[in-house]
């Protein structure tokens, strides 16, 4: 990667031009300072078309490897599906790019760690992963009050995780790697605490789920400080989007995520509107998370969670497809922290 000017626009391919793409789109344009989308990625013309009106001056490349060769970005923002994300990651290594890549880091242990050979190999942490609810000003107040110690020891955690609706292409293993995954990085976050077994239990299926998938289901996490958690995983409950996390203390109880704005009493009735998906309810955390990966790539570094971390939530997630699969028990073997990511 060739030296930055420090007075221009760090410069963001951002590869895939899908929902998260074309949002990460008009973030950069409209609230992150001192960076530009210079490049949308995306084999779908039509989409890097519709992509392109939100990012005056960029090109379009169909390859990631064609905007590396034209020299064309500074950086990465990776926004495709999971399993495309190793054939984005390794070429934007081999070219000393600094990469925000979008949860999961791959869906599953092996390419996660063909990754971290890589970057090892490469002699710089470069790729930083969008766990961005670790961003989330509830998640962080949170995290402080129970290193606080205020409510006494953390005994319990209570998450739910629900869509409305999901793609097309939203399979069953996706219930694990595409939306539990965030828990299986959030909770060790706020516990301090790793996460040793994995089991999946179903519940009575919603009729409304298309036939492809099995849920809702109750996904539990045992974590090496005793700590047990719980996390309702519910993709076609129709109302809204709704992430939320209690905590069970020793002297007391908080709990995250509920809507918040405009409260509506009205004919005997009172209302609050939900989020519709995920950009409305975590948008501040979207934009802190891309502000202090563009600040910090500017200087050689990251400013979050690591390919490490994303090499641990891969193998969670590995347990948990497992779990989900055969209904056991699954324990959480991760490797001991090389001393690159230490």
């Amino acid at each position: 990667m060739a030296q930055l000017n420090p007075t221009a626009d760090f410069r963001v391919g951002v590869v895939g031009a899908g929902m998260m793409g074309a949002d990460h789109i008009k973030r950069i344009a409209s609230s992150i300072s001192g960076a530009t989308v210079s490049a949308v990625i995306e084999p779908d013309e039509g989409r890097a078309q519709a992509a392109l009106a939100n990012a005056p001056g960029a090109q379009a490349f169909s390859r990631v490897e064609d905007a590396i060769a034209a020299g064309a970005v500074d950086g990465l923002l990776v926004a495709t599906p999971g399993f495309l994300h190793e054939a984005v990651l390794l070429p934007a290594i081999e070219a000393g790019l600094p990469t925000l890549c979008e949860k999961p880091l791959t869906p599953d242990p092996e390419s996660s760690w063909r990754v971290l050979e890589a970057e090892q190999a490469g002699g710089r942490k470069l790729i930083q992963v969008g766990f961005m609810r670790r961003f989330d000003p509830e998640y962080r107040q949170l995290r402080e009050l129970i290193e606080s110690g205020d409510d006494g020891e953390l005994l319990m955690l209570h998450c739910a995780h629900r869509n409305a609706s999901v793609p097309d292409d939203y399979d069953q293993n996706t219930l694990i790697d595409g939306s539990v995954v965030h828990e299986f990085d959030i909770v060790p976050w706020l516990a301090g605490s790793p996460i040793t077994s994995i089991e999946v239990k179903e519940t009575r299926r919603n009729p409304l789920t298309p036939d492809r998938l099995s849920e809702p289901l109750l996904v539990l996490i045992g974590l090496e400080n005793g700590v047990l958690v719980d996390v309702e995983i519910n993709v076609s409950i129709q109302f809204g989007y709704q992430v939320t996390t209690e905590a069970v203390f020793s002297e007391g109880i908080a709990r995250i995520g509920d809507p918040t704005g405009l409260q509506n009493w009205h004919r005997g009735r009172s209302s609050i509107t939900e989020h519709a998906d995920f950009t409305t309810r975590f948008a501040t955390a979207y934009d802190a998370q891309v502000q202090a990966w563009v600040d910090a790539a500017r200087n050689g570094e990251i400013a979050g969670p690591s390919a490490w971390d994303g090499y641990r939530v891969a193998v969670a997630c590995g347990a948990g497809v497992a779990a989900m699969r055969d209904g056991q028990l699954h324990t959480v073997d991760v490797p001991e922290t090389p001393a690159f990511y230490a």
